[in-house]
Order: C-alpha cells, then sequence, then structure tokens
C-alpha cells in the first residue's frame, strides 16, 4: 500500500462578489478578501491495487458518506487518468476547526486530496494543475468560489480575478508577523444555500465588489477587517449570537466580523492584544468556541 499525505490551510472569507456565470468552472469563482490560517486540513491518502475501484472517505477517523467534494476530486482524477483504475484509494481528512463554520474547510480537503492523489499515483500534473481540480470541484458543488486558490497561496489575498489558481489573480496584503487570527465560532451555516438565493446574491454583488477596490487603494489589516465588517452588516446574515459578540468587541474598540459562511465572528490581532479580545469572547459568549490560528503564508503543500 502506498501513501501520501498534505496539507491545506483553512481559509476565512471577510468579503466577496460572485462570479460563477461562466460555463466552464476553471473560469468562475469570486472576487473578495480573506486570510490563510496555520490550522488546516491534513489529508492522508492510501492506495493499493484491486480488482475494481473503491472509495472511502474518514473525516476526524469516522467513514463519511457526506464527504461530497471529496468524492467529487477522486471522480474527476478518475476520469481524467486510466491508471488510477483499479486501485482501492482511502482518504483520510484530519480537519482542525469545525466544519460548516466558515472556515473552508470543504476547499482545503479538495486541495489537500488533489495534491496528495498527484503524488501517490505519480501522475506528474504541476500542484496548479491538481489545484484547478480541487477548485473546479468546489465550485460545482456550491460549496464555495474562491477559497481554492486563496488556500493554494497562504497569506492575506485580495482575489482580484475570479477563477482557478493559474486562471484568477490574488494580490497579497502586508501582514506584519505578530498578527493572529481569533474566532468564535457557534455552528454552521449552508454555503450552498446563500449561493444560490438570488436574493441574497444580489446584496453581495451589490456592495462586494466596491470593497475589493477599496482594499486594493488601501491593502493593510485594518481596512480588510473594516470592510469585511461593512459587507457583514450590508449583506444582512448575522444571528443574534454574533450580533452580541460583534457589539461586544466594539466596545472595546476591537473590529470583528462574520465569517463568510458560518455562525462565527473573527478578527485578525495583534498577539499583544490577544487576552484581551478573548476576554470579551469568554465574557459574553460563553456558549461559543474559540479558536486562534496563526497566518499560514506557504499554501497547500505535501507533506513527506
Amino acid at each position: 500500500m502506498k501513501e501520501a499525505r498534505a496539507f491545506s490551510p483553512c481559509h476565512i472569507t471577510g468579503f466577496f462578489q460572485i462570479l460563477d456565470h461562466p460555463a466552464n468552472s476553471l473560469y468562475a469563482g469570486s472576487l473578495g478578501a480573506g486570510v490563510s490560517l496555520s490550522r488546516g486540513v491534513e489529508t492522508v491518502v492510501k492506495v493499493s491495487e484491486a480488482l475494481k475501484s473503491s472509495l472511502q472517505v474518514k473525516i476526524n477517523g469516522s467513514a463519511s458518506n457526506s464527504a461530497e467534494v471529496s468524492k467529487h476530486v477522486v471522480d474527476s482524477f478518475l476520469s481524467r487518468f486510466k491508471e488510477m483504475e483499479n486501485f482501492e484509494i482511502i482518504v483520510k481528512h484530519h480537519i482542525e476547526v469545525p466544519t460548516g463554520a466558515g472556515f473552508g474547510t470543504s476547499g482545503a480537503a479538495a486541495l489537500g486530496l488533489a495534491l496528495a492523489l498527484n503524488d501517490v499515483f505519480g501522475l506528474g500534473i504541476s500542484k496548479i494543475e491538481a489545484a484547478q481540480l480541487a477548485h473546479m470541484a468546489e465550485v460545482e458543488c456550491k460549496t464555495g468560489l474562491g477559497t481554492v486558490i486563496a488556500e493554494t497561496f497562504g497569506g492575506v489575498e485580495i482575489r482580484v480575478k475570479p477563477g482557478a489558481p493559474g486562471i484568477g489573480e490574488i494580490k497579497n496584503v502586508p501582514v506584519p508577523k505578530d498578527y493572529v487570527v481569533a474566532s468564535l465560532t457557534f455552528g454552521s451555516l449552508s454555503t450552498k444555500k446563500f449561493l444560490t438565493d438570488e436574493k441574497i446574491r444580489r446584496r453581495i454583488n451589490n456592495f462586494g465588489g466596491k470593497l475589493v477596490d477599496g482594499l486594493i487603494e488601501e491593502p493593510n489589516v485594518t481596512n480588510f477587517m473594516k470592510f469585511s465588517r461593512q459587507f457583514a452588516e450590508h449583506v444582512g446574515l448575522i444571528t443574534e449570537r454574533i450580533r452580541r459578540t460583534l457589539s461586544a468587541a466594539d466596545e472595546t474598540e476591537f473590529i470583528c466580523s462574520m465569517q463568510m459562511f458560518g455562525e462565527s465572528a473573527f478578527t485578525l490581532v495583534e498577539e499583544e492584544y490577544l487576552e484581551e479580545l478573548l476576554k470579551v469572547f469568554r465574557n459574553y459568549c460563553s456558549e461559543g468556541r474559540i479558536i486562534v490560528s496563526g497566518i499560514d503564508f506557504k499554501g497547500a503543500r505535501l507533506l513527506k
């Protein structure tokens, strides 16, 4: 049995504009901005020859019947690479953050899986080509639009042209090394539901593109957080628990916003002020789960 392993950072989107009309999902995507986390998804792929092809996906040790995006990635590879036929494929995702809560876990799982499949089967395609297959799977499953390109490269990014890695384009927002990401998460929201809701899509697209232009003009962490908050207020999906968190943070002059899409609040904060912020999270929002992460500047990669 051969195996390969890969890591992909998770990712929080602060604001975005939907550009998913191209029929070819390579060119569909989003403009927007977000941050890649040093917490992410580690994916192990084990393969052995078999009489017929089979696939098993485990998430954090449990067999999963709902890993739609991972299955889509494997199917895409199988249809393209005949040398993968007649193998038993076992995929194990270890996810360090809650799923469905605005951390880009499906994109990270798809991306790590694509890199590991390429490696374990010796397919010889580039990292960018493997990432393109992950991007297409996510767009076609309606679980995300710009997450994969962001996670491919890491950092705090502005997505300035839609599409998969190698087609879309990103610019980096300079961020001092002492910044970390702090999140308070209460639960999941459905990305698929929001990406297919015409009213919400209109609200997103009326405002998201203007904020991208503003951040390109003055790319810094403060503007990223300020514009993310303006976007969350405009789109109008802030829940009661998120509202309580945002208001409590406002009183102590921390700019927090809502993660797109999850019932979670986040901010980028200098490490020396982290404890002060966490005190706010603990005092006002005891039912949430606090997650603190560094920023990943490397992007998705194979692990040896």
